[in-house]
C-alpha cells in the first residue's frame, strides 16, 4: 500500500511540474522551447535512455515516408503520444477509441503515462474482448502491451473464409500477435491472447511472487530494463539479463521439448518446442498445403514461399511480394501461435508454461494431419501442484467469473494456505495459476515451511502427525465431508426410505490425510458396532508425505519402494505390493496386490449399489467419475452411462440412507487413487461393511 501511495504521489507530481513547464511556456513568462528545462522532471534521464523515448526507433518514425506522413487510427494509440492521449480520453475525447490519425515525431512521452485518466486506471480490455480489472499500475502497460489479435479473431477469420482444416483458401491470411504482447502472455486464457485449440484447458495468469507479480515490479518503469538485482535474491547467479534464462522452478520439472533435459532454463524448453514446430509448419505446407514455406522473424508478413525448397530464408525470399499465399485454417493457427512465441521476447518468463501449451497443441494438431508426422516426447502439463491448466485450477474462470469461493480457496489458491494459517479462515479470491513457492514455504531464501502444530479434519477430529510436512500436506488432502457429514443428511429417516432432501456427499478429491489417519480421521463412512484401523504406520524411511513422493514432483519415490518391495520399479509393480494372505475380495487369489483386493471389491459394491436402487429406491443409478455429482440416473437401464445422462439435470435424486452410505464409500475409495498404499485395510474394512449393509453376498471375503 505504501509502495502504491508513492507511485501516486510521483505521478501527481509529474502531471503537476509538466502542466506548469507548458503553462509557463504557453504564457510566455518563459521560452516555449526551454520550458521543460527549466523544470526539473523527475525521472527525465531514466526515461530519455528508454526504448519509449527513442525517436529513431522504427515504432515511431515507420509513418514517416508515408503520404498523409501520419499516424493512423489504428496504430496511433501506442505509437504515439497524442495518440495515447485520445485513447485515453484525456484531451476531453471520446475514451477507449483513438479518434484521428496523430501527428508523427513523437514517442511515449512522461504526459502519456502519468495524466488524470491513467492515475485510475485499473482495467484493460484485451483484444480477445476479456476484460482484466482490479489491476494496479500496470494497467498503463498492458493498454499497449496486449498484442493486436486472439483466439476470437483467428477464428472469426477461419469461419469467415468457410473452409475445412486443411483447405487451402484465398480468403485467409497471416494474423501477426504485433510485438511484445507481454500482458497476453502473462494472463494466459484469461487474455486469450493465444491460439487456444477447443477442447483443450490452458494456465491463467501467471502470478510469481508477491512482490514482483507486476510489469513494473519486475521491469524499471522508466528504463524498462528487468530489475536484476531483485531476480538474484531468489535465482542464484543472476547477473545479467541473459541468465534469466537458465532460470528454472521447481514448480516446471517435465521435460517441456522431450530433448531429455529437465536442467535447462525455461528459454530453452521454448525454443526447442519451436524448433519442433516449425520443422511441422514447413512438412505441412510442403505436404498438405501444397506450398513450402520460410519465416524471417523481421520482415512482414513473416511467412514466405520458399521457392527453391531449401527449407532456409533466402535474401530474395524475404519480400512482400512472395509473401505465403496457401493458407489453410490449421497452418493459420500453427504459425500464430508460433509467431505469438517469438514477438513476445521475455515470454518464457511472462508467462512460459502458457506458451509452452500454445506450440504443444499447435504441434498436436499439425502432426494429426501429417502422413510422417515430426517425431517429438513432448509434454504439457506440470505435475498437479503446478498444473495452471488443469480444473483444479480453472474450474471458476467461467462459472464464477475466476473468483474462487471462500469455501474452495484454502486449497485451490496459491494464496489460500498462508491465509488460513494467518486468520483462521479464508475469504473469495481470484483464480490461481497453480501453486506457488509461498504457498508452502514461509521464507524464500531458506526456504522454511509454514509450521502447522495441528489438523482438524472434516470430522472435526484434531490430528497432530508429529512431522510438519504431513501436516501441512493434510491442510488440503484430507477430504471435505466425513461419517458424520452423512450422518446428518439421513439422521431420523428409516434406512430404506426414499427422502427428497438427501444429497450425496462428496467426500472431494486426494482425501490421503483422512486415509492414512483411518478411524482417528473418520473420513470414512463407518457402520455402527463395527472396529476400524487407525493409522498406516509403514516403515521410518518411507512414513511421511514427502518421504514417499517428491515434494514437487508428487511422484511416488519408487526407489525407496525397491529396497523392500521386489519389482516395484513402476505402477504396475506397486499396485502388486500386498502384506497379507488373506483373500479379502473372496476371488480365489490371494497373491494379487492389496490394489486388485479393492478393485474387485469396488466392483462388487457398485453392483449391489445398482441392485438396490433399482429394486429398493426404485430408480436405476450409474456412475461417472468425471462428471459432478457423481451418481446419475440409468435412464434406460443398461447398467451404462450413455450420452446425456451424466449431466445436472440427470443427477440421482432418488436417495436413501443405506444408499447413500455405500455411495459415499465407494466415491471415498475411488477419489484416493493411492489408498492401497495409504491405509488398504481400512478400505477395504469400508468396502466390506458397505456390501454386507446393502444385503450383498460378502460369505467369501474376508474383512480385515
Amino acid at each position: 500500500m505504501i509502495k502504491k501511495l508513492m507511485i501516486i504521489a510521483t505521478s501527481l507530481a509529474v502531471v503537476l511540474i509538466l502542466g506548469l513547464a507548458v503553462y509557463l511556456g504557453q504564457t510566455g513568462l518563459i521560452d516555449q522551447a526551454t520550458a521543460q528545462e527549466e523544470v526539473e522532471i523527475p525521472f527525465l534521464e531514466a526515461w530519455a535512455s528508454s526504448p519509449h523515448a527513442d525517436a529513431s526507433a522504427e515504432a515511431f518514425v515507420h509513418w514517416n515516408e508515408e503520404d498523409p506522413a501520419e499516424i493512423p487510427v489504428e496504430c496511433a494509440k501506442c505509437h504515439s503520444t497524442p495518440g495515447h492521449i485520445d485513447f485515453l480520453g484525456a484531451d476531453g475525447s471520446e475514451a477507449s477509441v483513438v479518434n484521428e490519425a496523430a501527428p508523427i515525431g513523437s514517442t511515449i512521452e512522461c504526459i502519456a503515462c502519468h495524466n488524470e485518466v491513467n492515475l485510475a486506471k485499473d482495467t484493460v480490455t484485451m483484444p480477445s474482448g476479456a476484460v482484466i480489472a482490479n489491476l494496479g499500475d500496470e494497467a498503463r502497460c498492458m493498454e499497449c502491451h496486449q498484442g493486436r489479435e486472439s483466439t476470437v479473431s483467428v477464428n472469426a477469420a477461419i469461419e469467415e473464409a468457410g473452409v475445412e482444416e486443411d483447405t487451402v483458401s484465398a480468403d485467409l491470411s497471416f494474423l501477426n500477435i504485433h510485438y511484445y504482447a507481454a500482458a497476453a502472455t502473462k494472463y494466459g486464457a484469461l487474455a486469450k491472447g493465444g491460439y487456444e485449440y477447443e477442447g483443450q484447458s490452458y494456465d491463467g495468469n501467471f502470478m510469481h511472487v508477491e512482490q514482483f507479480d507486476t510489469c513494473i515490479e519486475c521491469h524499471n518503469p522508466h528504463t524498462l530494463e528487468v530489475q536484476l538485482e531483485a531476480c538474484s535474491d531468489c535465482h542464484a547467479g543472476v547477473a545479467a539479463v541473459e541468465d534469466v534464462r537458465d532460470i528454472r522452478m521447481q514448480g516446471s520439472l517435465p521435460d517441456y521439448d522431450g530433448d531429455g533435459d529437465t536442467e535447462e532454463g525455461i528459454y530453452y524448453e521454448l525454443d526447442g518446442l519451436r524448433a519442433l514446430l516449425y520443422q511441422a509448419i514447413q512438412a505441412y505446407a510442403a505436404d498438405v498445403a501444397g506450398t513450402p514455406i520460410v519465416y524471417d522473424s523481421a520482415a512482414y508478413p513473416y511467412f514466405f514461399i520458399d521457392t527453391n525448397t531449401n527449407n532456409e530464408i533466402d535474401a530474395d525470399e524475404a519480400a512482400f511480394e512472395n509473401r505465403f499465399n496457401a493458407w489453410t485454417p490449421r497452418l493459420l493457427k500453427a504459425t500464430y501461435n508460433y509467431q505469438t512465441s517469438i514477438k513476445d521476447p521475455g515470454a518464457y518468463v511472462h508467462g512460459g508454461k502458457y506458451v509452452i501449451q500454445l506450440l504443444t497443441d499447435s504441434l498436436a494438431d499439425l502432426n494429426s494431419a501429417l502422413s510422417t508426422p515430426v517425431e517429438a516426447d513432448v509434454h504439457r502439463i506440470d505435475v498437479g501442484h503446478f498444473a495452471g491448466s488443469e480444473e483444479a485450477f480453472r474450474h471458476w474462470d467461467i462459472e464464477d467469473s475466476g473468483i474462487v469461493p471462500a469455501t474452495c480457496t484454502k486449497c485451490h489458491t496459491a494464496q489460500g494456505v498462508p491465509m488460513f494459517l494467518e486468520n483462521g479462515a479464508t475469504i473469495a479470491l481470484p483464480a490461481s495459476n497453480g501453486l506457488e513457492c509461498e504457498t508452502c514455504h514461509s521464507d524464500l531464501q531458506s526456504f522454511d515451511i509454514h509450521e502447522v502444530a495441528e489438523v482438524e479434519f472434516p470430522s472435526g477430529a484434531v490430528i497432530n502427525s508429529e512431522d510438519p510436512t504431513v501436516n501441512l500436506c493434510m491442510l488440503c488432502h484430507q477430504g471435505r465431508t466425513s461419517k458424520f457429514t452423512v450422518d446428518g443428511v439421513t439422521e431420523g429417516i428409516d434406512d430404506d426410505t426414499v427422502d427428497e432432501n438427501i444429497r450425496f456427499q462428496n467426500i472431494h478429491y486426494f482425501a490421503a490425510g483422512a486415509t492414512r489417519f483411518g478411524t482417528e480421521a473418520k473420513g470414512a463412512y463407518e457402520y455402527e458396532g463395527q472396529e476400524y484401523v487407525g493409522y498406516f504406520d509403514h516403515v521410518n524411511a518411507a512414513d511421511t508425505c514427502v518421504e514417499c513422493h517428491g515434494a514437487h514432483e508428487l511422484e511416488v519415490q519408487l526407489e525407496t519402494c525397491v529396497d523392500c518391495h521386489e519389482g516395484a520399479e513402476g505402477e504396475d509393480g506397486l499396485r502388486a505390493i500386498r502384506e497379507s494372505e488373506d483373500d479379502f475380495d473372496g476371488d480365489g487369489n490371494a497373491t494379487e496386490g492389496i490394489a486388485q483386493e479393492i478393485e474387485t471389491m469396488q466392483e462388487a459394491l457398485y453392483a449391489a449399489m445398482q441392485t438396490y436402487a433399482a429394486d429398493q429406491a426404485g430408480t436405476p443409478i450409474i456412475y461417472s467419475p468425471a462428471n459432478h455429482p457423481y451418481f446419475f440416473i440409468d435412464t434406460d437401464g443398461n447398467g451404462e452411462v450413455d450420452e446425456g445422462e451424466a449431466v445436472g439435470d440427470n443427477r440421482y435424486a432418488t436417495w436413501t440412507p443405506r444408499l447413500l452410505r455405500a455411495a459415499y464409500n465407494y466415491q471415498y475409495s475411488t477419489k484416493d487413487p493411492g489408498a492401497f498404499a495409504h491405509n488398504g485395510l481400512y478400505i477395504i474394512q469400508v468396502l466390506y461393511d458397505s456390501l454386507a449393509d446393502l444385503g450383498a453376498d460378502v460369505s467369501g471375503m474376508t474383512r480385515p
